[in-house]
């Protein structure tokens, strides 16, 4: 039995920013209990030359919702990127689970031959089929982001663990 494009793509997606959410909850409940303001979170970078939180769960939800509506066939909903608090950025991560719920099953599946043409850089574009996009492109840039948000959140002291970048709050 093969696996859908479908299947292969949106619960993956869903997983990985249900996690993040689950993160965001733990930054905030982090900050309140040790009493400092959270946006010192929201601006937090590993190294001066990296982007900062705020960026890494920005991106994470674009790597979904563009992944998705590249291979639905679909425009994405764009977002302005001025997320400025833990919950701003929740409410992102909830803007982008509610585009994934909205598109159907039957736009995704089958995709894995189509073109799926997407921007690199300032002003290049790059061609992939859809199952080389998804595997190659889409799914890696997610979990880099969210993994990045989430090493992020541990150096600054939030107690996270393996169970929880894999199962969110169900660890």
């Amino acid at each position: 039995m093969t696996i859908s494009m479908y299947s292969a793509s949106v619960p993956v997606f869903r997983n990985m920013l249900g996690n993040l959410s689950h993160f965001l909850d733990k930054a905030q409940a982090h900050a309140d209990a040790k009493k400092f303001d959270p946006a010192v979170l929201v601006d937090y970078r590993l190294a001066p030359d990296m982007l900062p939180f705020r960026r890494q769960v920005q991106i994470a939800c674009d790597a979904s919702k563009n992944g998705l509506a590249r291979l639905a066939g679909q425009e994405a909903p764009k977002f302005e990127d001025n997320e400025s608090t833990l919950e701003e950025l929740k409410e992102r991560v909830r803007k982008t689970l509610a585009y994934l719920d909205s598109v159907p099953r039957a736009q995704v599946d089958g995709c894995e031959d189509k073109d799926i043409t997407f921007p690199v850089g300032r002003e290049g574009t790059r061609t992939m089929k859809g199952e080389a996009y998804l595997l190659n492109l889409a799914l890696p840039n997610l979990f880099f982001h969210v993994t990045t948000a989430y090493a992020i959140l541990r150096h600054c002291g939030v107690e996270l663990g393996k169970s929880e970048y894999l199962m969110g709050a169900k660890a």
